[in-house]
């Protein structure tokens, strides 16, 4: 999959949605992700940090929204988080979000995970193990 949305377009429009807000000693949308579609939309979204494990990443809401537009192919996917000095951060997706894009469709194992400026990987390179196991003898 390619696209012509640059890391950096990418990383401005999910720093765009982000808006941390704390409610009690929840903090809801303190990261934020952009992902294109290889139809070249772009869909946002952020975390929600809530009790018992219901809440969701930046990255569910973004392919969420994606989902609900009838799309999905992920050709490009980032997440972002701000530190508390002001410093922007890209943010590789965790072990659930990187099983998450894989199930959406199969073809999304070639997803592009931007992971900097000038870095990004696979998600085949992220999800080394993606293959249904072979059958034992």
């Amino acid at each position: 999959m390619t696209t012509t949305t640059s890391n950096d377009e990418l990383i401005a429009t999910a720093q765009a949605v982000l808006n941390p807000r704390t409610v009690g000693d929840r903090l809801f949308g303190d990261v934020a992700a952009t992902l294109v579609t290889e139809a070249g939309n772009l869909y946002s979204g952020v975390c929600i940090d809530t009790g018992s494990g219901t809440g969701f990443c930046a990255e569910h809401a973004a392919i969420a929204a994606m989902v609900t537009a009838r799309e999905y192919r992920i050709a490009k996917v980032v997440a972002v988080w701000r530190s508390d000095e002001g410093v922007l951060h890209v943010l590789p997706p965790c072990g659930r979000c990187r099983e998450f894009i894989r199930q959406i469709d199969w073809a999304n194992i070639d997803t592009e995970v931007v992971l900097g400026r000038r870095r990004s990987a696979s998600l085949r390179e992220l999800l080394p193990v993606h293959e249904w196991p072979d059958p034992l003898d």
